[in-house]
């Protein structure tokens, strides 16, 4: 199938979950055309930036450390590769400081709270993102230290949780799910942004990481595939290190049932300004990668599908 051009389909955009004190915004959005145009989605959780006031007065230097956090613009490349390619896409408008998408609800620092870990939650202990401080809700960042002027109350996470992740969640669960039962098969692109990357012994830094897990989440076909296109286009990659993908691919792959997922890191240096801050003038230069990328995945992983299909009607 040649998916060099969207196909002609009517684009439907829906608003979900709400994100407590913003005064009723959305947590995120998606744009999924129906029908739909390739087996892939795209989600964006680390760039929101619809930050209520009452966050920001709790927070440290809040201007510098929104910009540490957030996966600076990266939503600006998902939704115009979306619109050039017809892939659906699923952006967070919720901030990461408020709470982080790519973390299990479990995974909690309760040092960060005013009455410490509630006694409902027994006697868990939380995983490593927490203890190095970008858990759940993140509480000190490289370069800054501590985000937060003071603890937190466990309802402001409750809320967080009820408003942004689990709907969050359960709408890129709907979508994959919906994509797989069109094509066969369904191909999540989690899409991020990572500070310049330093080599030891001054060797050339890989301008983007693919992330699947250390094999688990993805056909090796795809990875390999992505690989492929990289060094035909003479921009380095690596793999898994030091971005392996977290609990967005943890909890949403499915590689033998069809579902197959994929991080991707990009240097934000390459479509960012000098101060990665602001689109550069690398941004469409990107773009353009990222179509070429996007199109090349959903031809295969529509080959999949229809392979599986083939198999199951053997059977």
């Amino acid at each position: 199938m040649d998916f060099g051009q969207p196909q002609a389909s009517d684009s439907h955009l829906s608003h979900g979950g709400e994100i407590p004190g913003g005064a009723g915004g959305p947590a995120f959005s998606l744009s999924h055309p129906q029908p739909s145009a390739l087996p892939l989605i795209i989600a964006v959780p680390h760039a929101g930036r619809a930050y209520p006031g009452s966050l920001l007065e709790r927070m440290r230097n809040p201007g510098f450390a929104a910009l540490k956090l957030e996966d600076r613009y990266v939503d600006r490349l998902g939704q115009e590769v979306a619109r050039r390619t017809g892939a659906a896409l699923l952006v967070a408008h919720a901030p990461r400081a408020m709470i982080d998408l790519n973390r299990d609800v479990h995974d909690v620092d309760w040092d960060m709270f005013a009455r410490g870990r509630p006694d409902s939650v027994g006697s868990y202990t939380p995983g490593m993102r927490a203890k190095t401080g970008l858990g759940l809700i993140p509480r000190r960042i490289h370069g800054l230290g501590e985000l937060w002027k003071h603890r937190h109350e466990a309802e402001d996470l409750t809320a967080r949780i009820a408003g942004i992740h689990t709907p969050y969640h359960e709408c890129l669960s709907r979508a994959l799910g919906e994509l797989k039962a069109r094509w066969g098969a369904a191909m999540l692109l989690d899409l991020h942004s990572m500070p310049p990357l330093v080599l030891r012994g001054g060797a050339p830094a890989p301008e983007f990481v693919l992330g699947d897990r250390f094999g688990t989440t993805c056909h090796g076909s795809l990875v390999g595939s992505c690989f492929g296109y990289f060094a035909e286009r003479r921009r380095g990659a690596a793999h898994n290190r030091p971005y392996a993908g977290g609990y967005v691919l943890e909890r949403h792959a499915a590689p033998a049932d069809g579902i197959h997922a994929l991080q991707l890191e990009i240097d934000r240096s390459s479509y960012l300004d000098s101060r990665l801050a602001e689109p550069g003038e690398g941004f469409d230069a990107m773009v353009d990668l990222l179509c070429g990328l996007v199109r090349r995945l959903a031809a295969e992983v529509a080959d999949l599908g229809r392979g599986a299909g083939w198999s199951n009607a053997a059977e």
